[in-house]
């Protein structure tokens, strides 16, 4: 996929129409930088316009800023989230956690990658604009998903949202960021998720199976 194709969640509003191809010149230009071992704290617009060979003003033509323009290529370097499949809770549950399994695997092999978390997070300004434009956006749809699940019936009516959307998104995060010898095998996420619905489900409905199942 290329980075034009990246999804990009509550993306701020620009000023103009822009060239994608500009734009990715841009993000690719820090993504050198950082390839060279330059520090976040290092990269000036100055310095990404002239590696990326732009004017400066076309990158304040699409970013308020530097921390905007990190959280963009952040979503470049990571992979895409999955599409939610819309058939059940329990299956976008699952898909929601395999987004996040995928990105553990590819922060484990990309040096890049991991090397932009880790700078992040020393970073307030850099680390608030990450989780206003990628982090809180996925929370509010995992709760979403959730309180679909209340009123369709899946899940009981009882229980805390906002609560059960961390048990859900805890264990992965775990193994993903915490625990970086932990293995991340495929069919994780189904075991997560069959193992909190097991014992969620409410009274008298079937007990939880995977389709192949």
């Amino acid at each position: 996929m290329s980075l034009a194709d990246k999804p990009k969640t509550d993306a701020p509003a620009r000023g103009r129409p822009r060239s994608e191809a500009v734009e990715r010149a841009i993000i690719e230009g820090v993504m050198k930088l950082l390839e060279d071992g330059v520090p976040l704290a290092e990269l000036s617009i100055e310095r990404i316009a002239r590696t990326a060979g732009v004017g400066k003003a076309a990158i304040y033509r699409r970013w308020r800023g530097k921390e905007e323009l990190f959280v963009d290529v952040v979503r470049a370097a990571e992979p895409p989230d999955e599409e939610l499949p819309g058939t059940s809770m329990r299956d976008d549950l699952v898909a929601l956690l395999e987004t996040l399994r995928q990105r553990g695997l590819v922060s484990r092999s990309s040096v890049i990658l991991h090397s932009v978390h880790a700078q992040m997070k020393s970073s307030p300004r850099i680390w608030e604009a990450y989780n206003k434009l990628v982090v809180a956006p996925r929370r509010r749809l995992g709760i979403e998903v959730l309180r679909r699940g209340q009123r369709n019936g899946e899940l009981r009516a009882d229980v805390d949202v906002e609560l059960l959307n961390d048990l859900f998104v805890g264990p992965m995060l775990v193994r993903a960021v915490m625990r970086p010898d932990a293995d991340l095998p495929d069919g994780l996420s189904e075991r997560i998720v069959d193992t909190l619905l097991e014992g969620l489900r409410p009274a008298g409905s079937p007990p939880v199976s995977s389709p192949a199942e």
